[in-house]
């Protein structure tokens, strides 16, 4: 049984009088705890898709399916509830807030949920365990190396224990022994029955994945 499904989706972006077709009828289908790695070169189609499989970038055309949910036939409300509760998301450049602690940045996605202070505390520092910064919640981003940064932007993307993460080249601005331990942490997620899909550049970072997609100009190719 399939957990996503995309049938045939199209995206066309307009740039002046001109049209760009960034998706061209991808059909995809993933299991339920499948790490896939999504590759091709630049401009390919790779990041347009990420987005629509984040719910944030309404296709052209074609359906996009998560559990039997019809994503982007949701309600705008309703559909930013399936992104808290479906998805955690892990951007390239982190995106932590500088001035909140490592502990309050993970807290964000819990926000809106109506449990205590104290339960919310409890859960990021579980996802900061979890990713192995146990006792370095209360420093600041500026405090943390990249690769701590980058732990933190995980765990703030898995404190809801969501079933689904998509991740943007999680590890494209750090050294490559910190990317491995980056890609150590995705894989032991994966392998703990999380669905991934991730967007990535580096062979070396696919390989960790179950299966490898390719994207070129905006369609799916046999990967090599």
């Amino acid at each position: 049984m399939s957990f996503i499904v995309t049938e045939n989706l199209v995206k066309h972006y307009r740039t002046g009088q001109a049209g760009v077709a960034a998706l061209r009828g991808v059909s995809l289908s993933i299991p339920p705890g499948e790490f896939v790695a999504v590759m091709g070169p630049s401009g390919s189609g790779k990041s347009t898709l990420l987005s629509v499989l984040g719910a944030l970038n309404t296709p052209t055309e074609g359906r996009y399916r998560v559990d039997g949910i019809d994503v982007y036939g949701l309600t705008p409300d309703r559909r930013a509830d399936f992104r808290r509760e479906y998805l955690g998301i892990v951007f390239q450049n982190f995106h932590l807030v500088p001035y909140l602690s490592l502990e309050e940045n993970v807290m964000l996605p819990l926000t809106t949920k109506p449990m205590a202070g104290r339960e919310k505390r409890e859960m990021a520092e579980n996802a900061l365990d979890r990713v192995g910064l146990a006792g370095k919640g209360r420093r600041l981003p500026g405090q943390a190396s990249g690769g701590e940064q980058e732990r933190t932007a995980i765990a703030r993307a898995v404190v809801n224990q969501p079933p689904l993460l998509l991740a943007d080249e999680p590890t494209g601005s750090l050294d490559q022994t910190t990317g491995q331990q980056i890609m150590h942490l995705l894989r032991a997620l994966g392998d703990d029955g999380m669905t991934i899909v991730m967007v990535t550049h580096n062979r070396d970072c696919a390989a960790y994945a179950d299966r490898i997609v390719r994207v070129e100009d905006g369609q799916l190719v046999p990967a090599d």
